[in-house]
C-alpha cells in the first residue's frame, strides 16, 4: 500500500496487523481521490474508522489543510502515527483514538470532506452516517464505502445522494449538501 500521489507520493503505508482491518483496495482509493481531485486542496479531512489512515495521508497529500484520524482500535491508531511520520505529513494531523459514532455526536469540529468506511454489515456506517450532517461545512461532501448489497438512503438530512461508483463487491456513495451543484 502506498501514497499515489502528491507530497508523499510512493511512500509505503503499513497496516494494523492482524485480520480486523480491510484497507481500501488501490483502485477503489484511486476511483474516490478522482472523484474529489478538485475539492481536497485546502480543505479539512476525517478519515472516519480510519484503519490504516491510507484515505487520509493521501487527502493530506494531495494538499488538504488538515486530516483527522478515528479509530477505536489504539493499534490501528500507532499504525496511522507511524504512517503519517513516515509520510512526512504529522504535522496537520490529528489522530483520535475515540468511538467515531460518540465523537461525531459530540464534536464541535467541522469537516469538508469525510470518508466514512466501518467494519462491514455491523450497523456502524448507518450510525456514523445519520451524525455526519452536524459535522460537516457547507459545501461538504461524504462519501461512504460499503458493500455492493448494502443499500444506503437517498438522503440525510439535507445531504443527498448524488452518486453510486461500482467496483466490483464495493461501492462509493457520494453525498453532498441539497443546496450545492456539482462534485
Amino acid at each position: 500500500m502506498r501514497v499515489i500521489t502528491g507530497k508523499a507520493r510512493g511512500r509505503k503505508l503499513q497496516t494494523p496487523p492482524g485480520r480486523d482491518i480491510r484497507p481500501t483496495t488501490d483502485i477503489v482509493k484511486e476511483a474516490v481521490f478522482s472523484i474529489i481531485q478538485f475539492s481536497i486542496e485546502g480543505r479539512v479531512f476525517l478519515d472516519a474508522f480510519a484503519g490504516s489512515g491510507q484515505m487520509g495521508i493521501e487527502a493530506l497529500s494531495r494538499g488538504a489543510e488538515k486530516a483527522v484520524f478515528l479509530d477505536s482500535a489504539r493499534q490501528s491508531c500507532e499504525t496511522v502515527r507511524k504512517n503519517l511520520a513516515a509520510a512526512g505529513l504529522s504535522e496537520n494531523a490529528a489522530v483520535k483514538n475515540t468511538d467515531t459514532v460518540a465523537y461525531l455526536s459530540g464534536t464541535p469540529e467541522k469537516f469538508d470532506i469525510v470518508f466514512i468506511d466501518p467494519p462491514y454489515r455491523t450497523g456502524l456506517l448507518m450510525q456514523a452516517l445519520e451524525k455526519m450532517p452536524r459535522v460537516m461545512n457547507r459545501g461538504g461532501i461524504i462519501l461512504c464505502e460499503h458493500p455492493a448489497d448494502e443499500q444506503l438512503p437517498d438522503e440525510i438530512q439535507d445531504f443527498v445522494l448524488k452518486k453510486n461508483y461500482k467496483y466490483g463487491k464495493i461501492i462509493i456513495t457520494v453525498y453532498s449538501h441539497k443546496e450545492v451543484s456539482g462534485i
